[in-house]
């Protein structure tokens, strides 16, 4: 565009009329709240078009530069003098919120005109504004992703009007249901799934359904209403079918070159009964030299043979992050051809490998390691009940399994080494003893039964994180950039609040201000024989940071280790599946030039994944790690709400292990399940919450409600919409 000289003159006579950034800077920090153009212009003096419209320009370069900020609510606010963070929305039914971020230590109070301007998941920007020494306020700012577009709930009709309530009562709001021709087909009290409007903020919240889930709850529509909370992606693209079909379903010689050929070795995969997938398989045999010690082999599936970056399947990987495992259906990162089939070790067939051998000294020290590609082919497929019940004498079984017996004792005996030897003493050591059902035929809770785990399962276990530790030192020997899984310490604030959990029961964990994973243990020992040990160590979980992935080493707590990273599963976890690439490639160049380590700085050219990248990677795969696990969680507690409907009016006994400011959960001693006596059903007295103590105290009885005691309970009301289960003494 030509300007003429004219013109330019009355543009820069227009700019020199409206104030420059410094002076708009000082009258926003001057009047400190959030003020709209209208009020700007009026207090700059600015009445004709021309000065409006640079006033206009001026702002967004402003916004641009991060002077300023434009608001969801069409106001200007300088970020000077500011507190602002960015955070979480955590929705209440009640119709007020919380703002989760990463750098504050508790969740700041939104209230409920704020939460007309974000709903629950969207991640915003907030001012925090210190009410007083006890509450801060957040006010919300920017919306800068809002992630719940598409929200599940049951449809209704009233006087034509068409609208939707959604299932999770964390958005408090109902959504008037915009005209579709899907609409005549849904029948009232369908579940469906809304995509919301945009800008709806203002007035009332508009949605378009976009699917019919069904009506009738049950297994299969309770886990389709997960995946879409949850936003799980659960079908696979035209291009991932495409190159699917491109893979071959046979081993060729060509995939076999510059292999190691392990085929003889008598390898076997251990795992559940119910497992699906079967990536990793283990050997060992005793040192033949006159040194004691052990050789281990952990073979693990070579995913990344057939998984290539940027590929189509290797994008549905990362969006996925994991494979989701739910009661009935497993939604898998990686389609079944390649989980279920080539990548997994299946018994008497050959398979590609990536192998991590461990030499173990007679000290039961990691001394030596190496990583190879490899075709095996596995000799067994066990169970952990089958292998704990042939070292235990199981005739029956060892007969069935004669030939391989001797490696299977071989198995046992580096268990026992192992043990003797206390590989990773310094780690936490848990006994889980996890709740397993048992589903009929319409995948409904036949029977609830206590899993334990044996020493079969501590013994793969020991393997895989022995293989994790090789992994972790051979890639920090090279400086590349990959994902480690970190453990954070917890923070003293979670150490004293736990060690007064453990003042009320009598117990004290030792360390100081800083306590390590050795003293945790301890406490565990100490209490294993106890019944409120399975309460205790959900006490001891809770108190603690969750594990995530990224490239900056923390080291993790847990296991007492100052590195660690995931290897042993890239079936079902991307982040494996991103270091066996770059493990592999690190064997290559290593093959190629042998002089390569003298010329580390080279390195860099070499890289698939810049620090940037890993650290996206990291953030994405540990978010979707946590979603998988809350996806779960809601068709599980489902199951115990559906399972619990027909067991109202059963008398039974439980200990307490939760108490809030509403009342208490009692863990039913019989299933294994939580429900709730509200506090609403202690008619005997006035009872106030002791948050310090975790308990509720009468007022004039001095009775009290304290963790671990143990109840006995009437089941008095199942919700099955809020997956809630009520109790009363």
């Amino acid at each position: 565009m030509v300007v003429d000289i004219y013109q330019k003159k009355v543009i820069k006579k227009y700019k020199n009329s409206v104030p420059s950034r410094k002076y708009i800077l000082l009258l926003l920090k001057k009047y400190n709240n959030l003020i709209s153009k209208k009020i700007l212009e009026k207090k700059l003096h600015i009445n004709c078009r021309k000065e409006k419209q640079i006033l206009r320009q001026r702002l967004k370069r402003m916004e641009k530069d991060n002077q300023i900020i434009y608001t969801s609510n069409r106001r200007y606010i300088s970020l000077e003098n500011l507190n602002l963070v960015k955070g979480k929305v955590i929705g209440h039914r009640d119709g007020y919120g919380f703002l989760r971020t990463e750098t504050l230590k508790e969740d700041v109070w939104i209230s409920k005109d704020e939460m007309k301007s974000c709903i629950h998941g969207d991640l915003v920007l907030a001012h925090i504004i210190q009410l007083n020494k006890k509450r801060n306020i957040a006010k919300i700012l920017k919306v800068f992703q809002s992630t719940n577009i598409l929200i599940v709930g049951r449809y209704y009709l009233d006087k034509k009007i068409e609208f939707v309530i959604p299932n999770d009562s964390r958005f408090n709001f109902k959504i008037f249901i915009l005209p579709s021709i899907i609409n005549n087909k849904i029948t009232i009290g369908s579940i469906v799934l809304v995509k919301l409007k945009k800008g709806f903020f203002k007035n009332k919240i508009q949605g378009k359904i976009i699917e019919v889930l069904g009506k009738k709850m049950g297994i299969d529509l309770s886990i389709n209403v997960a995946l879409r909370t949850h936003n799980i992606p659960y079908s696979w693209s035209r291009e991932v079918k495409n190159q699917l079909c491109r893979i071959s379903n046979k081993i060729s010689q060509k995939d076999l070159d510059n292999r190691v050929d392990l085929r003889h070795f008598p390898f076997f995969t251990i795992d559940e009964k119910d497992a699906r997938d079967f990536d990793d398989a283990i050997f060992c045999k005793k040192k033949k030299d006159l040194e004691e010690g052990w050789n281990l082999w952990v073979a693990i599936a070579d995913v990344s043979y057939y998984i290539k970056p940027n590929t189509a399947l290797d994008k549905a990987a990362f969006n996925r992050g994991n494979s989701v495992y739910f009661p009935s259906l497993v939604v898998p990162m990686l389609p079944e051809k390649i989980s279920t089939d080539l990548c997994s070790l299946n018994p008497s067939v050959d398979r590609l490998c990536l192998i991590c051998e461990m030499s173990l000294s007679s000290e039961g020290k990691l001394v030596q390691y190496k990583h190879y590609e490899a075709v095996i082919r596995s000799h067994g497929r066990f169970t952990y009940d089958e292998i704990f019940d042939i070292w235990n004498g199981n005739v029956e079984l060892q007969l069935k399994y004669k030939k391989l017996l001797k490696y299977i004792q071989n198995m046992f005996f580096l268990y026992k080494f192992l043990n003797k030897k206390r590989f990773l003493k310094k780690g936490i050591s848990f006994e889980n003893a996890e709740a397993k059902f048992i589903l009929d035929d319409h995948f409904r809770i036949n029977k609830i039964y206590q899993k334990i785990r044996n020493d079969a399962h501590k013994f793969i276990e020991t393997c895989m994180i022995l293989a994790n530790i090789a992994s972790a030192r051979f890639i920090e020997k090279y400086n590349y950039p990959i994902l480690f899984r970190n453990h954070a310490q917890p923070s003293k604030e979670s150490v004293s609040s736990f060690r007064l959990l453990l003042k009320e029961l009598g117990l004290s964990l030792l360390g100081g201000d800083n306590p390590k994973a050795c003293h945790y243990s301890i406490l565990l020992k100490k209490i294993l024989n106890r019944p409120d040990y399975e309460m205790i160590q959900t006490l001891l979980l809770r108190s603690m940071k969750q594990a995530v992935y990224s490239p900056i080493n923390c080291g993790h707590f847990g296991l007492a280790l100052s590195s660690y990273v995931h290897f042993t599963s890239p079936i079902r976890r991307y982040p494996d599946l991103i270091l066996h690439r770059i493990i592999k490639k690190l064997i290559l160049k290593n093959k190629r030039e042998a002089s390569f380590k003298k010329e580390s700085c080279n390195y860099k050219k070499f890289f698939l994944y810049n620090i940037n990248e890993m650290k996206k990677i990291g953030a994405h795969c540990s978010i979707t790690e946590r979603r998988a696990d809350d996806a779960t969680r809601d068709v599980v507690d489902w199951l115990k709400c559906e399972f619990m409907k027909n067991k109202i009016g059963y008398i039974l006994t439980g200990v307490i292990s939760n108490v809030t400011s509403f009342g208490f959960f009692v863990r039913l001693d019989k299933f294994f399940i939580d429900g709730l006596v509200h506090i609403e059903k202690l008619s005997d007295d006035y009872y106030y919450f002791d948050s310090m103590g975790l308990k509720l105290i009468g007022k004039s009885t001095k009775n009290i409600y304290r963790l671990g005691d143990t109840l006995k309970v009437k089941v008095i009301s199942v919700n099955l919409n809020q997956r809630k289960i009520e109790l009363s003494l």
